[in-house]
């Protein structure tokens, strides 16, 4: 895990200045302003972590709406990039923290909210990276994904699938420079098998390029889930 994650990090640091490039594509804008609009309404008056926040482009969307969001990553390049952003006062928090070492259950969060990470996550890691995050929030939380589906043309094609079924892309910089990444499409019946024993209910929604997930605790899986 440790040698895939620290690939990706590294990309993503020398990636951080682009990486909003991506959310000007023309034929994405429609599905955006949907997004946009979702998470302002999903996250109003809520307390929220939110994991991978890269440049802060979502964190700024959820800020307005919210009561309070604390934004972390593992980047220090992009943390950079976020705090530079203009946020309403008192609003937003950052932190440089990596998920993976979270050693202790917070249970305060109403969502936490994961913005284009699930596909950068190995498929035998996420019933891990799920119970760590859904014991961030208190017995009433939720937990809010939104990601990539794979649309030919629009998407950098998959170079490659290993053996678990993970698939990868070859990324390229401005500068040139070439990267493997890890980027997995799930499929809405991938995801209803993988939360089945976490005891959570599951909404489920597809735009043209984008997937909503939207996971919600029952109280009574709580001590399992913790």
């Amino acid at each position: 895990m440790k040698e895939q994650l620290d690939a990706i990090k590294n990309y993503y640091q020398k990636r951080a200045k682009e990486y909003e490039l991506v959310y000007k594509k023309p034929e994405r804008q429609l599905d955006l302003t949907h997004l946009h609009t979702f998470l302002k309404e999903q996250f109003k008056n809520k307390y929220v972590l939110e994991v991978a926040c890269g440049t802060g482009y979502w964190t700024k969307t959820i800020a307005e709406s919210c009561t309070e969001i604390c934004a972390i990553d593992n980047s220090e390049e992009v943390l950079k990039l976020a705090h530079s952003k203009s946020y309403p006062p008192n609003t937003v928090v950052f932190g440089q923290y990596d998920l993976w070492q979270f050693g202790e259950e917070h249970n305060e969060f109403d969502s936490v909210f994961g913005g284009f990470i699930w596909s950068h996550i190995l498929k035998k890691d996420l019933p891990k990276f799920l119970k760590i995050l859904l014991q961030q929030t208190h017995a009433k939380g939720e937990l809010i994904f939104i990601d990539n589906k794979y649309v030919e043309g629009s998407s950098t094609p998959i170079s490659r699938t290993d053996e678990d079924g993970n698939t990868y892309q070859i990324r390229q910089l401005q500068n040139g420079e070439e990267y493997e990444v890890l980027k997995n499409f799930p499929t809405k019946a991938e995801v209803m098998a993988l939360v089945a024993e976490l005891g959570v209910e599951m909404e489920w929604k597809e735009l043209e390029y984008y997937w909503i997930l939207k996971l919600k605790r029952r109280i009574s899986a709580e001590a399992t889930l913790l």
